[in-house]
């Protein structure tokens, strides 16, 4: 059984299909979305959101940074900041962006969390690059 996903962005709609399985990154962990699940609303983290397709018909992989989903009367709606196909992804402009995040100097607590976010996004941008 399927159900249908909608991801978009502030720019456009990315994708409208049906589909097996949704694995996300939750803000606090990752979460699997199934047929016939329970109503659910969730933070986004960063990350890979995977989508199963159904038939055996294969996977779609999407970068993802931040945001909110909901499932709700089997449909799942992720609207995020970023949905970029991972066969989009650049692993030397993400190893570019850790060096730079990493050399950042942190002088507040807003300054560290931006710290923070930057890094995790070019760590799991360069991770996802690196397995197409």
């Amino acid at each position: 059984m399927a159900f249908n996903c909608v991801i978009v962005t502030p720019e456009q709609q990315v994708l409208d299909q049906q589909v097996q399985q949704v694995i996300f990154p939750a803000y606090d962990g990752k979460i699997g979305i199934l047929t016939d699940r329970a109503p659910l609303l969730a933070k986004i983290g960063v990350g890979a959101l995977r989508l199963d397709l159904p038939g055996g018909a294969g996977q779609k992989v999407f970068f993802v940074d931040g945001g909110i989903a909901q499932m709700k009367d089997n449909k799942l709606t992720v609207l995020t900041q970023e949905a970029t196909p991972v066969e989009d992804l650049n692993a030397e402009d993400a190893r570019a962006a850790l060096a730079e995040a990493t050399a950042r100097k942190v002088v507040d607590e807003k300054s560290f969390q931006e710290r923070q976010h930057q890094l995790d996004r070019a760590r799991a941008i360069q991770e996802l690059a690196s397995q197409r």
